[in-house]
Parts: C-alpha cells; structure tokens; sequence
C-alpha cells in the first residue's frame, strides 16, 4: 500500500499544478450542464399543475426543443473557439463562459418562461467559449513534445467522468424529488463552485502561454471599441434575437443547414 501511494504521489506530482485547477473546474462545469439536462426534459413535460410543476409541453415539443438546444450548444463551440484563439484568450474565454453559464443555470431556477429561454441562451453561449477554451489550457500547460501531456488530458477527462455521473445522480435526484427549480439551482451552484475553483487557482496555470488577450481584441474596430468590447456587446444584443428563434424553432431547420455550410466555407479556407 505505501508503495501505491507513493507511485500515485509521484505520478500527479509530475503534472503541473494548473492541471487539477482545470480539472476541477471542468468537473463542475460538467455538473451544472448534464445536471440540468438530466431534468431538461422532465421539466417541459411536466403539468403546470402537478406536485412537481413544469411547463407543461407535448413530448414531441420537448423533445424538437431539447435537439436544437443540444445541437446548438456544440456548434457554437466552433465560432467560440475562434473567438477564444483570435481574439479573447483561452482564460479570458474561460471566464466569461464561466459567467454566461451561471446565469444560466440560475435563471433556470426562476420559474418564468422568459427566464427560461434566457437561461438557455446563456447556456449556449457559455458553454461555446468555454468547452474548446479549457481544453486548449489544459494543453498550454505541457510542452509541445511532453509525453506527459496525454497522461494529462486522461486525468481531465477522468474529471469530466465524475461531473457526469454526479450531474445524472445528484442533480436528477433533487430536481424530481425536491422540485425543478432546486435542481437548475443545484447545477448553477456547481458552476458557480467550478468559476471560482479556476479564479481562485489563476497562479497555477499563470506559466500557460496565450492568457492575455491577443492583439487582434484589443484594435479599435467601432470607435473608441476594441474587437473584445464590440463582441461583448454583440453577444448581449444577441439575447433577444436566440429568444425569438428559439420560440418559433422551425426556423432553425434552415438556420443550422446555413450555419453548417458557413462553418464548412471557413474551414476550408483556413485549411
């Protein structure tokens, strides 16, 4: 036994201390965001009237709702991505997804349909600058060549293991047993647990290159704007138009093919 434990200590002791910060923070994250789709469903079908009240939908419209928000989720972590590498900086992106997903999670919990489509909005965004943004930290933080870094990525995805299976434990458990509201509650208080685990750890990935934001994001683009400022302010104006869409969402069957062939077009020309 004491000779594991040592074989176990030298192991993690030869990974930089940044990498169980971003662990940690991406097991949160993970909880918040399979917690509160453990529930997602549960939550729309569910009778207004019922002991555990919901919004009451068709399981057709529940289930068109929670596609085109999965759908919508991962694909924005492509425009999220070239955000992060051209402009904002992994952290930076880091942070402010951080930010978007708590007010997400939390505004879940308010039993209102227009915080509800706000929280997803939030959601959405969030997650698209953070999942491909943490993911690039936890490379940043090894030499290129370093054989250590695939060990690594292994012990970051072992986080994103244990976030899952709390998410679909704990989180599913409370929302059905103690009420909707008290489950997105929960995933918000986990993400907001991840936000501060990566703030409050910022030294331990401070060596990582690519933290300050690039000099495209700071150029004045709109006046006395920089390129960080006008995509803030773009992602707040965006609120109402993602609230009209997702409201009428048979118009995202044409939305998603045009995003699909845009992506497509600026993959191509950056291969």
């Amino acid at each position: 036994m004491p000779n594991i434990a040592n074989s176990l200590s030298n192991f993690f002791n030869n990974h930089p201390q940044g990498l169980f910060t971003l662990f940690f923070t991406e097991l949160w994250e993970r909880f918040s965001y399979y917690g509160m789709r453990a529930i997602l469903v549960l939550y729309l079908v569910s009778q207004t009237n019922s002991a555990n009240p919901g919004l009451g939908w068709t399981n057709a419209e529940a289930i068109r709702l929670y596609g085109w928000y999965t759908a919508l989720v991962y694909i924005s972590c492509i425009p999220g991505g070239i955000i992060a590498d051209k402009y904002l900086s992994n952290q930076k992106a880091v942070f402010f997804g951080g930010f978007l997903l708590c007010l997400g999670h939390l505004s879940l919990a308010i039993q209102s349909i227009y915080f509800f489509y706000f929280g997803l909005f939030f959601i959405i965004l969030g997650v698209g600058l953070l999942k491909p943004s943490i993911s690039s930290l936890v490379g940043s933080l090894y030499e290129k060549n370093d054989i250590k870094r695939d060990q690594g990525f292994t012990i970051f995805y072992i986080g994103i293991n244990i976030g899952a299976l709390l998410a679909t434990t704990v989180v599913a458990y409370v929302g059905e047993t103690y009420g909707f509201t008290y489950g997105f509650g929960l995933a918000g208080l986990g993400m907001l647990l991840g936000l501060f685990i990566f703030w409050a750890g910022r030294k331990n990935y401070a060596a990582a290159p690519g933290l300050d934001i690039h000099e495209e994001g700071k150029k004045k683009v709109l006046g006395p704007l920089n390129m960080v400022q006008v995509i803030t302010l773009g992602s707040l104006f965006l609120i109402p138009l993602c609230y009209v869409l997702i409201m009428q969402n048979q118009w995202l069957d044409y939305i998603l093919l045009a995003l699909f062939i845009g992506i497509s077009i600026i993959i191509l020309f950056k291969i």
